[in-house]
């Protein structure tokens, strides 16, 4: 795998990490989460050209399956999922360009209203997030 593939690769896993720590901050992952998170990524993240074509699988696949493996392995909380995507923000500000800062934030807005609105944990969550994406 090259050094951008492999990097690309990382950025999907890291929105995996995000939204898992969207849908776990409230301590609970519920299955309406992960399948609205499907349907977002498969309705916004393969349906844009923010993402080259030969890399949708990829993307789908890397950023589902860390959701779900975070979600099965239980030893990851919402809190240090989240400070691992941010820390792989700042390390590669260059791949967050403003259409994609807005993707993620739909598509985590989408996931914390998908079981019974969004609560007061992912309420909070999502503004830090909003706030941390309008830098730079």
């Amino acid at each position: 795998m090259d050094t951008k593939k492999e990097l690309h690769h990382k950025f999907y896993q890291n929105l995996g990490k995000l939204f898992y720590a969207i849908a776990a901050i409230d301590n609970k992952v519920r299955v309406e989460e992960l399948n609205k998170l499907k349907e977002t990524v498969k309705k916004e993240w393969l349906a844009t050209n923010l993402i080259e074509e030969d890399e949708k699988t990829n993307a789908e696949h890397s950023i589902i399956n860390t959701f779900k493996w975070l979600h099965n392995d239980n030893e990851y909380n919402a809190k240090t999922c989240y400070n691992s995507f941010l820390t792989f923000k700042n390390e590669h500000e260059s791949l967050f360009t403003n259409d994609i800062k807005a993707l993620i934030l739909k598509t985590a807005r989408a996931v914390a209203a998908s079981f019974s609105k969004v609560n007061k944990a992912e309420l909070i969550l999502l503004a830090k997030l909003n706030m941390e994406l309008k830098k730079h």
